[in-house]
């Protein structure tokens, strides 16, 4: 069993208002702390500097980033969720009211793209995350995930459809949980592409207590991996089930799923350099987890956590278990992490491999390196003042943030040299 170890937390005291205020990004600023952090490494490893070695010359030298400028690009997204841009530069925005809109050179399209069929908007419900096949400019498949059904039988699906001039077609569901659930919590919906063309698809664990399935707190369904709740699952490209799929052939297991003991994941990313995926879920009362997501592998909850009850005192009193994935870190008190991108470009170079997750609590993004043994070894936040519900690279290698508000913000994240 591990004993986690308490790193200081990263925060810097001026959270100013507006799109453009200069946001340091200095690890040595420890105060205005809006919760703490604890590392799972019990021996406290930090990254040591490298041996200092001889300078290029400064027309070699790539740019240093001490700080980034949240700039605002659009404004008056109604709850915006997910986003992904199109081959063209164009990025295509959801809206959890069941509305997918087109950002073009920067400007809004005040006409929503049609097509997009009724989804149950209800509490955490409503139009979800999205993402392009990976051979979009062959086949035009734009995949979205979303809520269906009613506020007493719901359940997460994903569909494909096909873009044309300003309208989907051909919207065709290719998955949808096994399992219904009542009420309007943990829905997950995260969409990542592994380099295969196999999709995972994140999903909830139906909700908190007292909400039940089965006459059992529904949350419990985690720990079934017959059923799709509190799961990643991983798919074709039109929904059937990939062959190597880790329980295809177990009879105790759905043959789609791919890892489970998940509360609500809601941030999941591809190192493309490495392989490896990532994910950050919610805890309860504290205890928001980032994991290393291997396939067939067993992530705890609600048997193993660092969260406690809404209604207070603890969920469990077991932190780990054999048989049973510590997350890297956790976070308590919670930040509601959302949103996560591991950052492989040129524009923050001293960042490459980092891990960039969004906090709606919190209202911030967190850089955090991770060293190759698999310890966070700092964190920063980089305050936005909104709640943030998705990160994301760009194309042009920056990064981007969603704003989860009745007036979200697509905001870009500039860098400014030394």
């Amino acid at each position: 069993m591990k004993n986690p170890l308490q790193l200081p937390p990263q925060f810097l005291c001026d959270l100013r208002q507006g799109s453009r205020s200069l946001i340091a990004l200095s690890l040595v600023l420890a105060s205005c702390a809006t919760g703490s952090v604890s590392s799972l490494d019990p021996t406290g490893e930090r990254a040591v500097p490298p041996t200092p070695s001889p300078q290029p010359s400064p027309a070699a030298s790539p740019p240093q980033v001490e700080e980034v400028e949240p700039v605002t690009v659009v404004e008056g997204l109604e709850h915006p969720w997910g986003m992904a841009w199109l081959p063209n530069g164009d990025l295509l925005i959801t809206e959890r009211p069941g509305r997918l809109r087109r950002v073009q050179a920067g400007r809004l399209d005040p006409t929503p793209i049609e097509g997009v069929p009724e989804v149950l908007a209800f509490r955490q419900g409503g139009l979800l995350d999205i993402a392009l096949h990976p051979a979009f400019e062959d086949n035009r498949w734009v995949y979205l995930a979303y809520a269906h059904g009613t506020r007493e039988a719901n359940r997460t699906r994903v569909a494909r459809a096909r873009l044309g001039d300003g309208a989907l077609t051909d919207w065709t569901v290719i998955f949808e949980t096994n399992r219904a659930k009542p009420d309007g919590q943990h829905f997950g919906a995260r969409l990542l592409w592994l380099p295969d063309r196999t999709l995972l698809v994140a999903l909830g664990d139906g909700g908190n207590p007292p909400v039940q399935l089965d006459g059992d707190l529904i949350r419990n369904q985690a720990q079934n991996p017959q059923s799709h709740l509190g799961t990643v699952v991983r798919l074709r490209d039109d929904g059937s089930v990939p062959a190597d799929n880790p329980f295809v052939g177990n009879p105790k297991a759905d043959p789609l799923v791919w890892s489970y003991g998940h509360r609500n994941i809601q941030g999941l990313a591809l190192d493309g350099a490495t392989g490896q995926v990532w994910a950050t879920e919610h805890g309860a009362r504290g205890g928001d987890e980032l994991n290393r997501l291997q396939p067939g592998q067993n992530y705890g909850w609600p048997r193993v956590t660092y969260s406690e009850e809404y209604s207070g005192g603890p969920i469990t009193t077991e932190r780990s278990r054999p048989g049973m994935v510590d997350p890297i870190t956790y976070w308590t008190p919670a930040i509601a992490p959302s949103g996560l991108a591991v950052y492989r470009g040129d524009r923050y170079p001293q960042w490459q491999g980092q891990i960039f997750a969004g906090g709606l609590v919190s209202q911030d993004v967190r850089r955090i390196e991770v060293n190759s043994q698999g310890t966070v070894v700092s964190q920063t936040p980089i305050p936005i003042g909104q709640r943030v519900r998705d990160v994301r690279q760009g194309p042009d290698g920056l990064l981007y943030v969603l704003t989860d508000d009745p007036r979200g913000r697509l905001i870009r994240l500039d860098p400014v040299g030394s």
